[in-house]
């Protein structure tokens, strides 16, 4: 029999809807169908009375979700997409993300368009698309403390009403910089578009294999985003005195104290993403960022005396 999944924001009521709708229909045809809650890809924040919450890469993995499964089913918007790719890129299960949300740009299809979606997967007129994921690393006396898969990026950053930050920043082989800022972002193409744009970072195609290293709002005119290739490991040292706050992906995240590392590296697992057209990059910019759209002033007519 064959296997799918579907994942879904379980906190908006009509994922929740269409989760049940799909499942029922799904079973109908003849398939094996797990259906789970996004939520499980979120690992939480730490506190003060519990600074690191370590759960394993691997762990993350749902019960039923494993190479045998055909596809699985994202419902809900970009912070869906991003647990669940945490889940279940161990497993290399390719994903069909519906847009429930708002923004959507890691989605594929709107929901209106889900019954021509359906058909095509199941006929298997689609294609598959990986994306580069790291591997964020905090190092605690030379232990490893807390780990996470992301997609988007990694953020590093002070907390409210502590002073600026200063970072010793090692990239691959090349010698160690130190920057001074209120943070920094480690982003992937796929989050070139997310916070490291608005940080001022370049957006960066999908499938160039780079990372890109952002300061947030610097205390230098020399200290700009830096492009490098994704195969360079990264070492980032806290250089000051207060403890850091460190989050992956917008739903995860660590306290990080001025003795710990943090590293960052591509990680050996794709985010897989099922699409049903060619992919079309500069058209999704211009859908949801407005990018290249004209802006042409166009004089008024005005009689000359």
């Amino acid at each position: 029999m064959p296997k799918v999944g579907i994942i879904y924001n379980d906190t908006k009521p009509v994922a929740c809807r269409v989760a049940t709708e799909l499942d029922e229909k799904l079973r109908q045809l003849g398939y094996d169908v797990h259906r789970l809650s996004g939520a499980g890809g979120i690992l939480g924040y730490s506190s003060p009375d519990d600074p690191v919450q370590r759960t394993p890469i691997e762990d993350l993995v749902p019960p039923h979700f494993d190479a045998d499964m055909d596809f699985a089913m994202v419902l809900g918007g970009d912070g869906t997409v991003l647990a669940a790719a945490r889940q279940v890129a161990p497993t290399g299960v390719p994903l069909l993300t519906i847009n429930t949300g708002h923004m959507g740009f890691l989605t594929e299809a709107y929901l209106n368009q889900l019954p021509q979606a359906i058909d095509c997967v199941l006929s298997g007129d689609y294609t598959i698309e990986h994306r580069v994921m790291l591997v964020v690393q905090m190092f605690h006396n030379d232990q490893l403390a807390w780990e996470a898969l992301c997609l988007n990026e990694m953020v590093l950053h002070r907390e409210p009403l502590t002073s600026m930050c200063h970072f010793e920043i090692a990239i691959g082989r090349h010698a160690p910089v130190d920057i001074a800022a209120d943070g920094v972002i480690v982003s992937t193409p796929t989050g070139s578009t997310a916070y490291a744009l608005s940080a001022g970072g370049p957006v960066i195609a999908p499938g160039v294999p780079v990372l890109q290293l952002i300061p947030i709002c610097p205390h230098s005119l020399a200290s700009r985003a830096l492009v490098f290739s994704d195969h360079e490991l990264v070492v980032i040292h806290p250089a000051n005195p207060d403890r850091l706050v460190m989050v992956v992906d917008g739903n995860a995240g660590c306290y990080v104290l001025p003795e710990d590392r943090v590293q960052v590296m591509r990680s050996p697992y794709s985010a897989k993403f099922i699409r049903l057209r060619p992919p079309e990059f500069f058209q999704v910019l211009r859908e949801k960022l407005g990018w290249g759209l004209p802006h042409i002033a166009k004089p008024t007519s005005v009689e000359l005396p």
